[in-house]
């Protein structure tokens, strides 16, 4: 059998990984369009400051991904981020510290008495009665109000997804908190019960000593799998029970091909291999974001803390700041410190494309 798989980040490596794990004699080619693997995990090293192009790691109560860093045997360079980095804040009108306990909740001004008593009137809302999809403003003004809609999950969102709550499914990008709905009739109600049931900590934030690359490059060597760099895939085509991949000096012919790519990148991928195929992909819309990485040699401020996130209120040009020196202690060299600002997102998409000046 013989497989390709069509862009070399961390998904494209990952089902790479888990097909030799189960057919070593299988052979399978990855094809990556730039000269280095990743896609969106990628660490750039500039003069001792570690800047994460994308994510910067991921939480530790994501099962999956702790069962391939240990089936990869790579779980000495598991980096756990810092204690003070469960520190958070968010800026509306100036910065104000994430409240982290009930208690912290009903002293922030984040909110008002009204917004606050809203949100404790959660409990005795009703669920919903369908299955029907929802945004996640539609979601939040229906069970915890608009306030902490506006404030809270609009920052949330802001952080994950780039996005704003009126653009995004509560039902395809958290699932889990419909589950609470469904099965328990409100997000406290459900969250009490799974206290009592589970009382086991929520996931802490993990990386990867030098960076994500560092898990990358040890990801890609664990088995003998055929890695082919800066090589663009131009289309694929069917011929029989065969697929012919063809690309810049490329000319081969597959069993079977796995697309690990951005949906408008496969739609490119696939031509007019499937008409109704690509029209769904391409329709899929993507949240540009853009990472401006600072490192300093001296900074006054103590960056004690996780970093900041804006809301749409705030009218920032910025999503948000995450402090990554105060996060994992080798993103800056000793002494130093480093930030990495996030912008453009849904909020203002036309920022994240501007040249670098």
């Amino acid at each position: 059998m013989k497989i390709a798989i069509i862009g070399g980040g961390i998904s494209g490596l990952t089902t790479a990984f888990y097909i030799k794990r189960a057919k070593p004699e299988w052979e399978v080619s990855v094809f990556e369009k730039d000269k280095e693997l990743g896609g969106k995990m990628k660490t750039v090293n500039i003069e001792g400051f570690l800047f994460e192009e994308g994510s910067n790691g991921f939480l530790s109560n994501k099962p999956d991904t702790l069962d391939l860093v240990e089936q990869s045997d790579c779980s000495d360079i598991l980096l756990r981020s810092s204690d003070d980095a469960r520190i958070r804040f968010i800026f509306t009108d100036k910065l104000y510290t994430l409240p982290e306990s009930p208690g912290a909740f009903l002293k922030t001004p984040l909110l008002s008495l009204k917004g606050k008593l809203r949100v404790a009137m959660e409990y005795f809302i009703a669920p919903k009665k369908d299955d029907s999809d929802e945004t996640l403003q539609s979601f939040g003004y229906r069970r915890v109000g608009q306030e902490m809609t506006d404030v809270f999950l609009d920052a949330m969102v802001a952080g994950i997804y780039a996005s704003t709550p009126d653009k995004i499914s509560v039902n395809a990008a958290f699932p889990a908190v419909v589950k609470l709905e469904k099965e328990y009739g409100g997000l406290f109600r459900g969250m009490l019960a799974k206290r009592k049931k589970d009382a086991g900590p929520g996931g802490v934030l993990m990386s990867f000593k030098g960076g994500v690359s560092s898990f990358i490059q040890r990801l890609s060597k664990v088995y003998d799998i055929d890695i082919l760099k800066d090589i663009t895939i131009d289309k694929i085509e069917k011929e029989g029970t065969k697929f012919r991949v063809f690309g810049e000096n490329v000319d081969m012919s597959f069993d079977k091909i796995v697309l690990s790519t951005e949906a408008f990148e496969s739609a490119r991928i696939l031509g007019d291999f499937n008409q109704e195929l690509i029209s769904r992909l391409n329709d899929i819309e993507y949240s540009p974001i853009s990472i401006v990485g600072l490192g300093y040699d001296k900074l006054e401020h103590d960056l004690k803390g996780f970093g900041l996130l804006c809301t749409t209120s705030a009218k920032k040009e910025i999503l948000g700041v995450l402090w990554d020196s105060s996060i994992f202690f080798d993103r800056a060299p000793t002494g130093k410190k480093s930030l990495r600002v996030m912008i453009g997102g849904q909020r203002n998409p036309n920022l994240a494309i501007k040249s670098d000046e």
